[in-house]
């Protein structure tokens, strides 16, 4: 029996692993970097053991070292998590070696599926050799790992070596293993797969499949169980396909077969995931199980019951992201100040490895929470989810929540009309400023206001010049009277009432309570119209703010990994020619010239960490150059 378990992971993963162990009584050890002393999967663990450092490579890819830490914490087992080492045959060698329970699939399974290159060989099938203008668009795949990290679409074959080199430079850094593949690319397919559990004693579980086509940037963004409109003979294949992966490899413990079906039905064989992924919870929830105490009692030897249970409703997770979509999507860090959902009772159900104030640092994924819903259908679960999220308080760096909840609300997505170029035809219009925006710096203007001058703030008898608030591209003019304030140039709004914390606007003869809540120089403000993210304007500019013309500064902090080849001071660029490389949240992100001209500074030179706003290089353009 496991009484001392090992999480070989941090934040979310490591924070679910551990509510399953507190509700068995196995005790709980925790490992962390230096970046994460203080988080929240340290604080909850019964014991912590610092792997020092903060860069993945040197702490959580660090097999040898997690071993080391579970057997100085007298911990019996060890669990990976997923992501890291979680696929990495040779560390769960490692830990088997150690004389410790490996919560996961033998290693020779991992092996055999961990690389997808392998794994398609052992399901007859082969990837890309040579690639000929007939076989685009290809997908750019890493052999080890997932999340998107290592994964680039290739639609020229002028850009292929270059999107090769990024791949291999991006998975060798999340996963230890540079090695990639191509395989062609399905426009408009269905990313679908099915969630899978065996025992040491013969019995293999396929319970039910998972839609998870809704991804940017190859990331998965929302995914639901089961996956809505397959035919019942495609189902029973998934299933029977899934089912034989496992048998053939003699799985035990979780795993996920993934497929993409194509818009013609027919289902491609993707990958198997030795682990536990990170859309579990809608697949325990849909089949009332917990996956991860299954995990734990398969590999203390128990049998499965021969039936799996049966499904009942459905399920969806939104995934919230700390990423600006006014910035490019580049990850955001900065301190949590509030996670809130409303309604965390039955039915829906919040995964974190943040609490309030805690510190979103940059050498890991920027996903704060997974937010799931159940209801007896799937339109219920929708709306529940998308209701939860909008009424949500998040204060703290930028987040894709809007995005989640307009997808939610999307017609394609109610619809069930499902496929993995959901964002490229919709991300537009699905990240178009709303009104509410305008409104929130209303009511954040006043309730400013009222803070420095009571409720009213300081009215005066005489007319007088408005008061001005910026907010970004929001302008508010006020004035203050003995009947309250009046907004000037805002059709259809009139101010019912104003204290420090909450404003009440009625427009359009509808009135509507806006909480407004301040850290530092930002601003939250929480309504039914969802909740927007303000930082004032200075009335004047500081000189030092201001850059020289042409100036790439760094969009987010990082670590700079590389520079374009042959890049230096007095070097001719073109527009959109990549010239530095920064590693931030486990992805790369390229730094591309802004205009053709002349490279007149470089300051990038790998390996240095940079923070938000520094000065990368200048490109002098060439208009002005000559």
């Amino acid at each position: 029996m496991i009484q001392s378990l090992l999480v070989a992971n941090r934040g979310e993963i490591a924070c679910r692993v551990f509510r399953t162990c507190r509700e068995l009584g196995i005790s709980t050890v925790a490992v962390h970097s230096d970046a994460d002393a203080s988080a929240l999967h340290v604080r909850e663990a019964d014991a912590a053991v610092r792997l020092p450092g903060a860069a993945p490579a040197d702490t959580y890819l660090r097999g040898d070292l997690i071993v080391k830490a579970a057997l100085a914490a007298g911990a019996d087992a060890v669990h990976p998590g997923y992501g890291f080492l979680s696929e990495n045959a040779e560390f769960a060698r490692a830990v088997l070696d150690a004389g410790l329970v490996w919560i996961g699939p033998p290693p020779s399974a991992i092996e055999a599926m961990a690389s997808k290159t392998r794994a398609k060989e052992l399901m007859g099938l082969a990837p890309l050799a040579e690639v000929t203008e007939a076989d685009l668009p290809v997908l750019v795949k890493a052999a080890a790992g997932g999340g998107g990290r290592g994964m680039r679409i290739v639609r020229s074959l002028s850009a292929l070596a270059g999107e090769l080199e990024a791949a291999r430079s991006e998975a060798a850094s999340a996963f230890g293993d540079g090695e990639v593949f191509l395989e062609p690319y399905i426009e408009r397919g269905r990313h679908v797969e099915v969630q899978v559990l065996a025992d040491a004693h013969g019995t293999v579980w396929a319970l039910g499949t998972r839609d998870c086509s809704l991804q940017r940037r190859h990331q998965k963004v929302i995914e639901e169980s089961p996956a809505p409109g397959l035919a019942p003979s495609l189902v029973e294949t998934l299933h029977e396909s899934a089912v034989s992966a496992a048998r053939a490899v003699g799985y035990r413990g979780a795993g996920t077969v993934e497929f993409l079906v194509s818009p013609d039905g027919r289902a491609h064989f993707l990958e198997m995931n030795t682990r536990l992924q990170v859309e579990h919870p809608v697949t325990e929830a849909v089949f009332g199980l917990d996956l991860v105490a299954l995990q734990l009692r398969v590999a203390e030897g128990a049998a499965l019951p021969e039936a799996a249970p049966r499904a009942s409703g459905h399920a969806v997770e939104a995934r919230l992201y700390a990423e600006d979509p006014s910035k490019g999507w580049t990850p955001q860090t900065g301190v949590l100040h509030a996670l809130e959902v409303p309604g965390a009772a039955p039915g829906l159900r919040v995964d974190t490895g943040y609490g309030a104030g805690d510190s979103i640092g940059v050498h890991y994924d920027p996903m704060i929470a997974k937010v799931i819903a159940w209801a007896p259908t799937r339109h219920e679960a929708v709306r529940r989810l998308a209701h939860a999220l909008r009424r949500a308080r998040v204060h703290g760096p930028v987040t894709n929540r809007e995005l989640l909840v307009r997808s939610l609300e999307h017609p394609e997505f109610t619809g069930a009309q499902l496929d993995t170029g959901f964002y490229e035809r919709n991300l537009d219009a699905l990240t178009v400023p709303g009104d509410g925006e305008r409104y929130a710096a209303v009511a954040a203007a006043l309730a400013d206001a009222a803070s420095r001058g009571g409720r009213f703030g300081g009215w005066r008898n005489v007319a007088s010049q408005p008061q001005l608030k910026v907010y970004g591209e929001h302008e508010v003019r006020y004035r203050a009277g003995r009947d309250g304030y009046v907004v000037e140039d805002v059709a259809g709004l009139r101010v019912v009432d104003v204290t420090p914390d909450r404003v009440r606007l009625e427009l359009d003869g509808v009135v509507r309570n806006f909480g407004i809540t301040a850290h530092g120089d930002q601003v939250y403000v929480d309504s039914p119209l969802g909740t927007c993210t303000l930082t004032a304007r200075p009335r004047f500019a500081d000189p030092q703010d201001r850059a020289l013309p042409g100036s790439l500064l760094a969009p987010m902090p990082g670590t700079v990994v590389r520079v374009g080849d042959g890049l230096g001071e007095g070097v001719r660029v073109t527009q959109g020619q990549p010239l530095v490389w920064l590693e931030a949240m486990k992805m790369e992100h390229r730094i591309v010239s802004p205009a053709s001209g002349i490279l007149t500074a470089l300051h990038a030179v790998p390996g240095r960490q940079v923070e938000v706003g520094a000065l990368l290089a200048v490109v002098q353009e060439e208009d002005s150059a000559s």
